[in-house]
């Protein structure tokens, strides 16, 4: 009796621990500081909402809305598999963008699922019916006071077009002394940013690693296999900044262990 007690609460004690790694949205707040950024933008907060892969956060995503709406942000960029090529549920992302650009203006690029599922038309189209301003390889500007910053977007390599040449397109009409942001989905190319010289790059795709290690980090990513270089955090090489977002959802496999869904939350800085 005492054997089956015991199993019966480890057996409980295992379904909250993943329950947790797997429901429980943390938020991450960062700061980045650059001599480029104009005083108007000074404090402008950008949340990045990434790789959510159809899942769920509560009734009607109210989770995931409420803990955006938290981060008081100024723009929300959505970096990639919005949806999962294996459980396509558009309907069910759909559910958080539409609450999304209530809060915020909100930008997107996709990721490899999309381009998998072989629906990229039709979630563009969702998406900007929703107001939703989409990067397909190509650049807005975001004004204040007088001032702006770019805010550039590539597509999925998977689409059968080369990173450098997606680049190109996206930055072909924004001046190099201008403030750049790029919304990507892959940190595996951060060479390829740093050499075109990007300011600040959000990516994501690498789910923080899925399996992350306490002060070691992330077991397997997509695109760079086992102890990948790029899962989590800021990375900086040259003039360039990648952070990378442990997303939300799972894809590659059904749980997160040691590693909470996550939100991330940019300040700029005049420095």
């Amino acid at each position: 009796m005492k054997k089956l007690l015991k199993l019966l609460l480890l057996m409980i004690a295992l379904y909250v621990f993943l329950y947790a790694n797997n429901h429980w949205i943390v938020m991450t707040e960062r700061i980045y500081e650059s001599e480029k950024i104009p005083e108007s933008f000074d404090g402008f907060r950008i949340t990045q909402v990434s790789d959510l892969h159809d899942a769920l956060f509560g009734e009607n995503q109210d989770k995931l809305i409420k803990k955006v709406k938290k981060t008081n942000p100024d723009a929300i960029f959505i970096t990639g598999d919005l949806i999962d090529s294996n459980r396509y549920h558009l309907d069910q992302s759909l559910m958080a963008v539409r609450e999304f650009v209530k809060i915020a203006d909100v930008y997107y690029v996709l990721g490899n699922h999309e381009v998998a599922i072989n629906q990229v038309s039709k979630i563009y189209e969702a998406l900007e019916k929703l107001g939703v301003y989409i990067l397909p390889n190509a650049a807005v500007w975001i004004e204040r006071n007088g001032e702006r910053i770019a805010v550039a977007g590539i597509e999925d390599p998977l689409n059968g077009v080369d990173t450098e040449r997606m680049l190109d397109m996206a930055l072909a009409n924004v001046p190099k002394d201008a403030f750049t942001v790029l919304l990507a989905h892959r940190p595996e190319k951060f060479d390829i940013y740093v050499k075109n010289e990007i300011d600040f790059v959000f990516t994501g795709h690498a789910h923080g690693g899925q399996v992350r290690i306490p002060f070691v980090g992330g077991i397997i990513a997509p695109g760079q296999g086992f102890f990948p270089k790029y899962t989590a955090g800021f990375y900086e090489e040259n003039h360039t900044t990648m952070n990378v977002s442990r997303g939300l959802g799972n894809s590659m496999a059904p749980f997160r262990i040691f590693n909470f869904p996550e939100i991330v939350v940019v300040e700029l800085k005049t420095k």
